[in-house]
């Protein structure tokens, strides 16, 4: 909502000092969202005057029109004489009044007026659009052409309210009475302590039986329904420039005299109204609920379908606009049209909107908001209705339209007034004198409490116990905790008091919290970056990364009401996102890439359960919250790493190294390093990973070997069909069955003061025997002597043979209580080769 500080000084008295940011610093402190204070003509300076265009002569010769214009500018300029100015723009003609900018003048952006040669004549100023001058979009892009009353020579800039503050806030859903003038007046006059001047206040005729005839059919849609008729208006009055620049300032464009006046009456009450001209209407108005597959084109031209659950407006005819949204194309005001000249003798004549009926209606927030969203149609009415419209203004805002009708289109204003209004009661709320002070946790006082809730405009009756009648304008306040928020926000957030929560002894993060945090420290010291994915997916994600028709990750949970149709259903993988993530980067010229995230996702149950409704009164059961935990998708917590690029960069210190699938592998032996546990890699296959470099995962839980992931390098096809860089790897492993598979607590490792032994073994193998075959079991034979064991060397070649390949390994052995003696090591080594080459083939190099 944009908020004109001059405007609002026509409701509330200012001090005369007080400038935008003075304002916006008092909203903000009373709860207001304000963002900017937007300063209009900022560095504007003069002369800036009207003239009036004297001749115009065409220059011929060049690539666009241009003209040579001389305007009167009176005694602006210093002489009298008219002002040569060269422009480009047809909009106007010999006789118009127009904005004209003269030497030594400033415009917004500080753009500098001289004269100067253009098009082979001198150019003494410029005729001014409403761009060059900060004015906003008037809808015709073109030379402001002024109406022929102001008088040459007067100043443009106060003329055309150039020099202005405009407060834009963001008005949240709970304060809907604050996108109107009077809303944030009402909310400035509190903070300041001054009245305010209601302009919602006016002389309202009563209902009688002679108005346009109104039929409401919905009461539960449509509670209340004003109309007015205004007759013989002249279709050829235009906007005054007071009116027009409100808008402008407000962020509107102006339209026509009759649309105009409703969005100025909108902005000023917050209701939001609508003007159809009579002549089009066929028989009553009536407000029903529209019948399946019904039609309507609307203002936009576009022609919609209609839902059983929208509410409309009709007449005789059928749909003539949606109501509280907007408004159908065949009652639309008619601009003035002037007929031709006929030579048979009849002169042109002036046609257009002469009769208007304006409705002003309050409707049911939620139908409202469920239209507008289904048809992707929102427009400034349905935004008023969506967050709530004081239902009381209606009347008011009618008599403010019919009135600026009157005043500046010569209407007359019939007598008849509709008014259809449905039974309904002020809203209540008990609440104890105290209430707030114990939400606070500080004391007010009875008689704060109660000045505060009469500025917003409550009546508040009772002594201990109150009963607070709820103004129409705010339908947000619905139970005590609301009053107690205005009471608190009035008096100040900033002077509540801050209190440290006591934490009892022993209440830390959990293990399975622990372990995340160690994880993601791990992963970020490892060079990677956490990037937090989308938590929904599409299905056809499944076929891009080749997984089979039955595999569990294609078991999704859908969303009944997704935030986007493309992507509805609960991840069961992070790597779509992460993938993604790592594709956007790429394309912004970011090559070398590694990215990690731990998140839960989600798994079908195999019956999905049916979640109950828990109680709000009390605490629910244990048996209550067990029922809704088993109808809930299984979440366990996953961690994906993937790669791209330079793993390590080239330099002065010599060669980089591309990432690769031994990165990924090494990704997840980090983490089950952080969770304590033991996790074998072992040559795998599975969907998006390249089936000659896909590590499979396997840790032992409770004696049973478990494959909680994989690790490797992507496969071409997955890598071209999803637009990722050559050579991506990635990792995806369960947390949870890793932590399962850790135990409670980490192990602090043993340290040794004794010196370490190494034994260097080769080893010959078939070629297809993967290494951590003939790890495993190095490690198994090796004992408990062995610290640590590591492949440093393949080789494969003719002094191998074919077929085969040769592994080296560094065994580092190391006693706790003692130094080893070189028996002891080549003892543990003979035993480590005997069990490999036992369970492997394996046999010594050389040997």
């Amino acid at each position: 909502m944009r908020v004109p500080l001059s405007w609002l000084r026509e409701y509330v008295d200012l001090p005369a000092g007080e400038t935008g940011r003075d304002v916006a610093a008092k909203l903000v402190d009373a709860g207001l969202e304000v963002e900017t204070v937007e300063q209009l003509g900022g560095g504007l300076k003069g002369p800036l005057v009207v003239g009036q265009v004297l001749t115009i002569e065409e220059l011929e010769g060049f690539r666009k029109p241009i003209r040579f214009c001389t305007v009167d500018v009176g005694a602006a300029n210093g002489t009298g004489e008219p002002q040569e100015i060269v422009c480009g723009a047809r909009n106007f003609s010999v006789g118009d009044k127009v904005v004209v900018v003269l030497p030594g003048a400033v415009l917004p952006g500080d753009f500098a007026i001289a004269s100067r040669k253009t098009y082979g004549r001198t150019s003494h100023g410029m005729i001014c659009s409403g761009d060059e001058l900060g004015m906003g979009d008037d809808g015709t892009h073109g030379i402001i052409v002024l109406p022929p009353e102001h008088e040459v020579g007067t100043d443009a800039i106060e003329l055309l309210q150039l020099v202005d503050e405009v407060l834009d806030i963001d008005i949240t859903p709970d304060r809907g009475y604050c996108m109107s003038l009077r809303g944030v007046a009402r909310e400035a006059a509190t903070a300041y302590g001054l009245p305010l001047r209601d302009p919602a206040l006016l002389d309202v005729p009563a209902p009688n039986s002679y108005g346009y005839p109104v039929k409401v059919d919905d009461p539960a849609g449509c509670d209340r329904f004003t109309a007015r008729t205004v007759t013989g208006l002249d279709p050829e009055a235009r906007s005054p420039i007071w009116l027009t620049r409100r808008l402008q300032k407000a962020g509107m464009r102006p339209i026509s005299l009759a649309v105009d006046i409703t969005n100025y009456v909108m902005l000023e009450l917050g209701q939001p109204l609508h003007a159809y001209d009579r002549s089009r209407v066929n028989g009553a108005i009536g407000v029903r609920r529209a019948e399946q597959g019904e039609k309507l084109t609307t203002l936009d031209g576009v022609k919609r379908t209609l839902d059983a659950e929208d509410l409309v407006i009709t007449d005789d005819s059928g749909p003539i606009g949606l109501a509280g949204v907007m408004g159908g194309a065949d009652t639309e005001i008619a601009d003035s049209v002037t007929t031709p000249f006929d030579p048979s003798g009849s002169t042109g004549q002036v046609t257009g909107t002469t009769d208007v009926v304006v409705e002003a209606a309050h409707f049911d927030p939620v139908s409202i908001s469920r239209t507008a969203r289904r048809l992707k149609l929102s427009s400034e009415a349905s935004k008023r209705f969506e967050r709530g419209v004081d239902p009381q203004a209606a009347a008011a805002a009618a008599q403010r339209t019919v009135d600026l009708l009157v005043l500046l289109a010569g209407g007359t204003a019939e007598a008849g007034v509709t008014e259809f209004l449905a039974p309904g009661a002020p809203r209540t709320i008990a609440m104890g004198a105290d209430h707030p002070d114990r939400v606070a946790g500080m004391d007010y006082g009875r008689e704060t409490v109660v000045r505060r809730l009469q500025e917003i405009g409550c009546d508040v009756y009772g002594q201990d116990e109150l009963v607070v009648t709820v103004p129409s304008w705010r339908p947000d306040l619905a139970e005590p905790n609301d009053l107690a928020e205005e009471v608190i926000r009035l008096e100040g957030y900033g002077n509540l008091p801050s209190t440290l929560p006591q934490v009892p002894s022993g209440r830390g993060l959990t293990a399975r919290q622990q372990l995340h945090r160690r994880v993601g420290r791990a992963l970020a010291g490892a060079g990677y970056v956490e990037a937090l994915s989308y938590p929904f997916l599409g299905e056809q994600v499944f076929d891009q990364l080749q997984l089979p028709a039955h595999d569990a990750a294609r078991q999704v949970v859908t969303l009944v009401n997704p935030i986007s149709d493309e992507e509805p259903a609960l991840r069961t993988t992070l790597l779509p996102g992460l993938l993604g993530a790592l594709r956007r980067n790429d394309s912004r010229g970011s090559h070398d890439l590694a990215l990690f995230e731990t998140g839960s996702v989600f798994r079908a149950a195999a019956r999905p359960g049916v979640a109950v409704r828990l109680p709000v009164d009390r605490r629910p059961t244990d048996e209550e919250i067990a029922t809704l935990n088993a109808a809930l998708p299984a979440q366990p917590r996953y961690a994906a790493v993937v790669l791209a690029g330079a793993r390590e960069q080239a330099g002065w210190w010599g060669g980089g190294r591309p990432a690769d699938w031994a990165d990924a592998v090494q990704a997840a032996r980090s983490l089950a390093v952080e969770a304590g546990a033991e996790l074998v890699v072992r040559q795998g296959r599975y969907g998006p990973w390249h089936p000659g470099r896909c590590a499979e995962l396997v840790v032992t839980v409770d004696g049973v070997e478990e494959v909680i992931g994989h690790a490797g390098e992507l496969h071409p096809r997955v890598v071209k069909t999803m637009g990722l860089p050559a050579r991506t790897s990635a990792m995806e492993l369960d947390l949870d069955r890793l932590a399962a598979a850790g135990g409670e607590a980490l192990q602090a490792p043993r340290i040794s003061g004794f010196p370490v032994a190494t034994q260097d073994v080769a080893l010959i193998v078939d070629a297809s025997v993967p290494a951590s075959e003939v790890e495993t079991a190095l490690r198994k034979g090796a004992g408990e002597l062995l610290e640590s064991l590591r492949l440093f060397d393949v080789f494969t070649g003719e002094q191998v043979g074919g077929g085969k390949k040769s592994l080296a390994y560094a065994l580092r052995f190391r006693a706790a209580d003692r130094t080893l003696t070189a028996e002891e090591t080549t003892a543990a080594r003979d035993a480590a080769v005997a069990l490999a080459g036992e369970r492997t083939g394996a046999v010594l190099r050389g040997a």
